[in-house]
């Protein structure tokens, strides 16, 4: 069961209930079909009602070992095998495993004469003798017209009627009988207008066509003792079986995640926060014709692959093939993902299908493959099969259902040239999470690609218009230039930037100039010094030279004073003077 649905199946608190195993079947009834009591599955011819009920007996054998009985008054044995065995259905096998026993009970209507009192024991002892031969759980009688249609008696046919259904009752079985639409009167759903009444739940099922669209529906008329879905649910019959889409119950219970993921490309990361994505988030991404739309939502698919998630990609302009061989002309193989299993590219026109169709395909492509990433390419061809409302409530169902599922959905929509670009033919930009707008913008004879992030929940995000390129390894986002007419584009960018390139590279040797003007001055300052500094040395020299001849010289002259006072004063000033110096002359002699 997928998270959706885990998150809406009500307890079974009362009412005990036998599990279907039918897709989305068991969500809209809450658990199932009422365990011990009939069930009665009527529409018209080419709705499902036999192979509903088959399925109900075969997934009960299977997958929750209760036996069935199917007893068939229109088609052999031989027939319902055949016709079930596409859907992967061996009724053989289970036969023989004894989880499986089928009957057919041939009712000619021309041989049918009312001759007294009519009774269905011998139909009882059939059907005992088939549910204790395996010890059945479930029974299916297909259908109930054939085993009444000869009748004319209405008191009997009645009669009749409440007692099979109070036999199983009483018997205990989970009973499901089939049965035709009736006429359109009011309050007719089947042709005698008494099995409804007697029976505890009443499914419809409806195949009805639409402007050439073939839809089948399902609804559950009543289901005593418990709530239950209401609506008119979209069901698929495959090769799988059938699956029931309930999303119109969908409400807003869905978790929201704060982990974000990247688009694939770096520079509209740096947009959106410097991140990406929310992860479960909804991303619509719209633009006109050839604005590079699929470019951004392949690069998102290849990125979710390269960390290993599964991308769901649902292409309904191109074929796989050639959205394969597109992307590799822009750097995106997408070929090695589809081989790993990774990507899985459900090609077809929108066409095809009715919107209800198209949303119970997409819930079990969705249910099958189990996907972390989808990518719808382009929601505006849904548009085309219905009409504005439809396919905007329809839109409205997906979303929800893939937030409930948590999964990560990237939307593309076509915008008309002649018609605002903030808007979307399908009215869902109030219902996504971030919406990317890409424009082509018209300047001086050329068309450039432009994009901008109009809103993105959560996140603080760019207002910047930025110019791309579709390049051959990918979505390049250029740098921003501005002009007086805004955001330039082309060759207008390229012009400002070698512009700018200039301006720059002038810049760049006035400052090289300037530095090579202040490494000559220094240069020569510092020759300077050293010529200053050598001649502060030669000058020191030199007057340390004549210092060292003054002091020299005023010693000399000292001394000679010294000298030339001796002579003049005598020996005692000799003495004084020097000791060491002697008088030459003889003393004279006492008297």
């Amino acid at each position: 069961m997928s998270k959706a649905a885990k998150s809406r199946t009500p307890a079974n608190r009362g009412l005990a209930k036998a599990p279907t195993g039918i897709q989305g079947l068991d969500e809209i009834t809450g658990g199932g079909l009422p365990r011990g009591r009939p069930t009665l599955v009527c529409g018209s011819a080419g709705c499902g009602k036999t192979l509903l009920a088959m399925e109900f007996l075969v997934r009960g054998a299977t997958q929750f070992d209760e036996p069935g009985v199917f007893m068939s008054f229109e088609e052999t044995v031989a027939e319902l095998t055949e016709n079930v065995r596409s859907l992967g259905f061996d009724l053989d096998e289970l036969t023989e495993q004894k989880k499986l026993a089928m009957d057919f009970v041939r009712i000619e209507r021309n041989e049918i004469e009312e001759t007294g009192e009519y009774d269905l024991d011998g139909l009882f002892v059939r059907l005992n003798y088939a549910i204790d031969s395996i010890g059945a759980k479930r029974i299916v009688l297909d259908t109930i017209e054939t085993l009444f249609g000869g009748l004319s008696n209405v008191s009997i046919l009645r009669g009749e009627l409440r007692r099979l259904f109070r036999w199983l009752k009483d018997k205990g079985v989970t009973a499901v009988i089939t049965g035709e639409s009736g006429e359109t009167g009011e309050g007719m759903l089947t042709r005698h207008g008494m099995e409804e009444y007697v029976s505890d739940c009443v499914i419809q099922l409806d195949h009805r066509v639409t402007d050439q669209m073939s839809t089948r529906r399902l609804r559950i008329v009543k289901y005593r003792g418990t709530t239950h879905g209401t609506n008119e649910y979209p069901f698929l019959i495959d090769e799988d079986g059938i699956s029931v889409l309930p999303v119109t119950s969908l409400g807003l219970q869905h978790e929201s995640s704060a982990e974000r993921i990247s688009s694939g490309i770096p520079r509209l990361d740096s947009m959106l926060g410097g991140e990406g994505y929310f992860r479960s988030s909804t991303v619509l991404v719209s633009g006109t014709a050839g604005s590079g739309k699929t470019s951004i939502a392949a690069h998102f698919a290849n990125d979710a692959c390269q960390r290993g998630e599964r991308c769901l990609y649902f292409a309904f302009e191109e074929s796989a093939g050639q959205m394969q061989r597109n992307m590799r002309s822009i750097g995106i193989d997408l070929a090695p993902w589809v081989k790993q299993g990774l990507l899985h590219v459900h090609a077809s026109r929108a066409s095809i299908h009715g919107l209800e169709m198209h949303l119970a395909t997409i819930h079990k492509l969705v249910r099958d493959f189990q996907p972390r990433v989808v990518v719808i390419d382009p929601i505006g061809c849904l548009a085309a099969v219905g009409t504005r409302q439809d396919a905007s409530i329809m839109l409205t169902r997906l979303i929800d259902f893939l937030k409930m599922e948590e999964i990560t959905a990237l939307l593309t929509s076509l915008t008309s040239g002649d018609k605002s670009l903030e808007q979307t033919n399908e009215d869902v930009s109030s219902l996504v999470d971030t919406w990317l707008l890409l424009r082509d913008l018209e300047l001086e004879g050329e068309r450039n690609r432009v994009i901008n992030v109009l809103k993105s929940r959560g996140m603080a995000h760019s207002n910047q218009l930025r110019e791309f390129l579709l390049t051959d390894h990918g979505v390049e986002l250029q740098d921003v230039y501005l002009g007086a007419e805004g955001v330039l584009t082309g060759s207008a960018r390229l012009a400002r930037e070698s512009t700018e390139k200039a301006a720059s590279l002038l810049r760049h040797q006035e400052i090289e100039a300037k530095q090579r003007e202040r490494e000559l001055k220094r240069e020569a300052l510092e020759a300077r010094i050293v010529v200053l500094q050598k001649e502060f040395e030669a000058e020191e020299e030199l007057a340390k030279r004549v210092i060292d001849q003054e002091q020299s010289r005023e010693e000399t002259n000292k001394q000679d004073r010294d000298r030339m006072g001796i002579s003049r004063q005598g020996d005692k000033v000799l003495r004084d003077v020097d000791p060491t110096v002697r008088s030459t002359k003889t003393p004279r002699s006492r008297p």
